[in-house]
């Protein structure tokens, strides 16, 4: 029996890693809430929440480049967003590491928001309020297709597809959907995401060539202070032996 429950607990942290297991809580959490009070309140309570460009650049409302992630517009945006942060996050949260994969998912949402931030001021779109988890789902997608290249993907649920060629094909997708105004979707905010997750990895994977060139000149530095230790050692017995071991 021990063993049973044993595997079933293991089955389930597979499947439901912490890190993603409570943003999907959080998420649900927070659109079951806002849900509610859209009906019985007159006014909408997390709107301050919500990402407004100008509100950060003259209000300092600098918290709205994180807390926009918590937000969704309609249950079909929520299930999309969790069910692709359940779908990419198992995998990456299972080889990373919860703190890891954390870092990276808010490091990915919080550039999205800048560069969001950053396209409104030419743009003149600085009242637009931008709310959802796509920025930072956007980086997972990206960085599943760059760690698991050949890993197959149901593109549209129906055609087996390779995870390279499937975050090409979306990035091309949002690409070319951020010239088209008017589609009330952030394009921005994916392709910002995607972008720094790019970055991000590139950076990560630099940093990995580089250990083995690191190592290397740890390892010189070692022996050469083994070297000299040895040196030193001689040198004591040397002299010990030529000393007169009766002066005080």
């Amino acid at each position: 029996m021990q063993y049973t429950r044993y595997r079933r607990a293991g089955y389930y942290s597979s499947y439901f890693p912490p890190g993603v297991k409570w943003l999907l809580i959080s998420n649900i959490t927070v659109f079951v809430i806002n849900f509610f009070a859209a009906l019985f309140l007159e006014h909408d309570p997390f709107r301050i929440f919500g990402l407004v460009p100008q509100e950060v650049l003259q209000s300092g409302c600098f918290w709205q480049l994180f807390t926009y992630m918590f937000l969704h517009g309609g249950f079909f945006h929520i299930v999309f967003n969790m069910f692709a942060l359940w779908m990419f996050g198992i995998t990456l949260e299972g080889d990373w590491g919860t703190r890891r994969f954390l870092q990276y998912y808010f490091l990915c949402g919080i550039a999205a928001a800048l560069c969001v931030v950053a396209v409104s001021i030419p743009a003149h779109e600085t009242m637009f309020r931008t709310i959802g988890a796509s920025g930072a789902i956007y980086g997972l997608l990206l960085a599943f297709g760059v760690l698991y290249p050949d890993t197959p993907i149901l593109f549209s649920f129906l055609f087996p597809i390779k995870a390279k060629y499937f975050v090409l094909i979306y990035g091309a997708i949002e690409f070319m959907s951020s010239f088209v105004p008017g589609s009330g979707v952030s394009h921005v905010a994916h392709l910002g995401g995607m972008l720094f997750g790019l970055v991000f990895l590139k950076l990560r994977l630099s940093r990995k060539r580089l250990a083995p060139l690191t190592t290397l000149r740890g390892q010189f530095h070692e022996w050469r202070v083994q070297r000299a230790r040895k040196k030193f050692q001689v040198y004591l017995r040397k002299h010990d032996s030529d000393r007169d071991r009766w002066v005080n």
